[in-house]
């Protein structure tokens, strides 16, 4: 279609009063069909109560008005956008003629009805989700909700959480999901209704910077990728030069500009930069957290062991943290306690599901069991089945019970996210662990734990005896993971080297303590090497 684009939205004279404060004062704008409409201002500038009465709820305006111009058949049937006008309705085939809809008329309940049907809203705290429910079952139950086909609902579901880049959580149950992965979820929830509106309020203001920036992508495609228009508030900066096509600056309930984000964030960043947030980074906020972890044992032979001794570290997502020093030193009973495996003796071992900091230390379905499947833990010793295939080893072999299409979708995207090209995966699925390579036979391990969907991947040693060629593509498989999946990696390993070229940050062991913390060029040399081999590594052998 060509010539101007069709108006989706006026806002006349829009102003309320509450509890004899004026709220809003006399707003005024407009929006086109699948136009982002950026609103800027600090906290208290009207923001979200402006976006509630243009959805529709809550208290109405004191004066003015929201009208929506859509198009509709004579018979009244579901409301269509106004680029539809002159169109056959889709529900009784007659011709769509032009509508405004004055969404705050009381004669007008009807419209008003159909209109909420064609927007969706994010709330930038309440995130609306069937809490004990699956991921992928509160998707389903927003496709339920408008009477999507049964039989293509799962595959429509995969789709849209793959939209939101959620696949790899799509059986998490949706308590148990960090902030920004419930967002994403709602996001996901909201793109099955198909609206020709989605009000976003705020959607990242409590995210980190990362994760914010994920968010701000996914809705940007979301527009793109559709007709669909988004108004968008913050008082981030950030938010609207990501996404907007154009911005209001509010202040005191008042449109005080309007213009292209450029203009109206020099404008606001004049007034409120100490307001804006700080650089983004890499890393999230802390996901696991040991405080003091002790474990001791009583052997016949060796007596008592002091096998982790007073150890105090803290993690965050996405951060891959290794754990190093020589045989003995406690790193694998230390993995083991952060996996679950072994209780320790004393101290805690905290590990953050959704919102809840759940104690490693305490038994029970709420405790202990409620976080041990977000953990996955990938042997040095790992172990495929050699009489079934790849696709098999990934679905049936481990127990997880998918319908035929969603099992070979989860394990396409395990696989992918393990370093597998994309186009070799479907072929690959079909063959047996004897045919693949070292590196590949460890991929298809490693996707064999990311297909659980875990929150932190506790790695024992994966380089081993490996060539460096197939230590690359080890690298490459937690690279992309921890990219495309978010996932947190904890590498318990004494390849000095592989650790070096991959770890953010690393712990040194040593007799069961943790004695440096640090990046791993920060780590001295005199801990990791014994002395004649520092000696012989610099060419200075002792006679």
């Amino acid at each position: 279609m060509s010539g101007s684009p069709s108006p989706l939205l006026t806002v006349r004279n829009l102003s309320i009063e509450l509890g004899g404060t004026l709220i809003l004062d006399n707003v005024s704008f407009h929006m086109n069909e699948g136009e982002v409409l950026g609103i800027i201002g600090r906290s208290g500038a009207g923001k979200s109560i402006l976006m509630h009465l243009m959805r529709g709820i809550d208290d109405p305006p004191t004066t003015g008005a929201v009208i929506y111009h859509m198009s509709q058949c004579k018979k009244g049937c579901s409301l269509e956008p106004r680029s539809a006008a002159g169109l056959p309705c889709p529900s009784c085939g007659g011709v769509l003629l032009p509508v405004d809809i004055d969404l705050w008329n009381p004669d007008d309940e009807r419209g008003k009805s159909l209109m909420l049907r064609k927007t969706a809203i994010m709330f930038q705290r309440t995130f609306a989700l069937y809490g004990n429910d699956r991921v992928i079952e509160n998707v389903l139950h927003a496709l339920d909700d408008i009477r999507y086909p049964p039989d293509q609902s799962v595959n429509r579901a995969a789709e849209l959480l793959e939209r939101v880049r959620m696949t790899h959580r799509m059986m998490h149950i949706a308590r148990d999901l960090s902030g920004g992965e419930k967002q994403r979820v709602v996001l996901a929830r909201q793109l099955a209704k198909e609206p020709l509106l989605l009000f976003a309020d705020e959607p990242t203001g409590t995210l980190d910077p990362t994760t914010a920036h994920l968010v701000h992508q996914l809705l940007l495609e979301a527009t793109s990728n559709s007709r669909m228009g988004m108004v968008i508030t913050s008082h981030f900066s950030g938010v609207i030069d990501q996404v907007a096509d154009r911005a209001l600056l509010m202040d005191k309930g008042r449109v005080i500009e309007e213009g292209t984000p450029d203009k109206i964030l020099g404008k606001f960043m004049q007034n409120y930069h100490a307001g804006e947030r700080g650089d983004s980074s890499e890393n999230g906020a802390p996901i696991l957290q040991a405080r003091e972890v002790m474990k001791r044992y009583i052997t016949a032979d060796r007596g008592l062991i002091k096998a982790v001794t007073n150890v105090t570290f803290d993690v965050a997502e996405r951060e891959i943290f290794g754990i190093i020093g020589t045989s003995g030193a406690g790193k694998t009973t230390l993995s083991r306690i952060i996996a679950g495996l072994i209780e320790p003796t004393g101290g805690e071992m905290n590990i953050r599901i959704g919102d809840d900091w759940i104690d490693m230390t305490s038994p029970g379905i709420e405790n202990r069991g409620r976080a041990k499947p977000y953990i996955g833990l990938l042997h040095q010793e790992y172990d495929l089945y050699p009489h079934r295939t790849i696709l098999d080893n990934l679905t049936d072999a481990i127990g997880l019970e998918f319908p035929k299409e969603l099992a070979m979708q989860k394990a396409v995207i395990s696989l992918k996210m393990a370093g597998f090209a994309p186009d070799d995966i479907t072929p690959f699925l079909h063959r047996y662990p004897a045919e693949l390579s070292q590196g590949e036979r460890h991929r298809v391990a490693l996707a064999q734990v990311l297909i659980r969907e875990p929150r932190i991947v506790v790695l024992d040693e994966p380089t081993g005896t490996m060539d460096p060629i197939t230590k690359l593509d080890v690298k490459h498989s937690i690279l992309t993971a921890r990219k495309d999946m978010e996932e947190t990696f904890i590498i318990v390993s004494h390849d000095m080297d592989f650790v070096r070229d991959i770890c953010d940050r690393v712990a040194l062991m040593k007799g069961g303590k943790v004695v440096h913390i640090g990046p791993p060029s920060e780590i001295p040399m005199e801990f990791i090497v014994p002395a004649p081999a520092q000696e012989a590594a610099h060419g200075r052998i002792s006679e």
